[in-house]
């Protein structure tokens, strides 16, 4: 006798296709993270929770070029694009690091039509730092 298949995600308990967008988001905030290497953009709502998230690696730049502004710009088009479909029009904007690619994201941000309600930098600074390893004897 052949075994039944199971299958994942029945219609019963209400979760098939994407699920995803059927949630409206009116508000966000919007992650930058800019290194030297690559650019990072993370899309979440007020609570936390990512929506969407994007990096200029995944938009197909590789090696050196990923952290160059052209690259921050199409990785920053790519995440908003599925967030508007979804009905984010005010956003809140938070860049970390010093990466070539911070002005550049925020330049995209502005032209794709989301209200920034306020732009912060986030970015970790040092006071005073860690205490220094004790010194080595010889």
């Amino acid at each position: 006798m052949a075994k039944a298949i199971l299958r994942i995600g029945s219609r019963r308990n209400g979760r098939m296709g994407s699920r995803r967008s059927a949630r409206r988001i009116p508000k966000g905030v919007i992650h930058v993270q800019a290194s030297f290497n690559n650019t990072i953009i993370t899309i979440t709502d007020v609570r936390g929770r990512v929506v969407s998230w994007s990096s200029a690696g995944t938009c197909g730049f590789k090696g050196t070029k990923r952290g160059t502004p052209f690259a921050a710009q199409t990785a920053v088009a790519n995440a908003i694009r599925t967030v508007v479909d979804q009905g984010m029009q005010r956003a809140e904007v938070m860049i970390k690091g010093p990466g070539l690619g911070r002005d550049a994201a925020l330049r995209a941000i502005r032209r794709s039509g989301i209200l920034l309600t306020f732009i912060r930098d986030v970015t970790p600074m040092p006071h005073n730092g860690c205490r220094p390893p004790k010194k080595r004897r010889i």
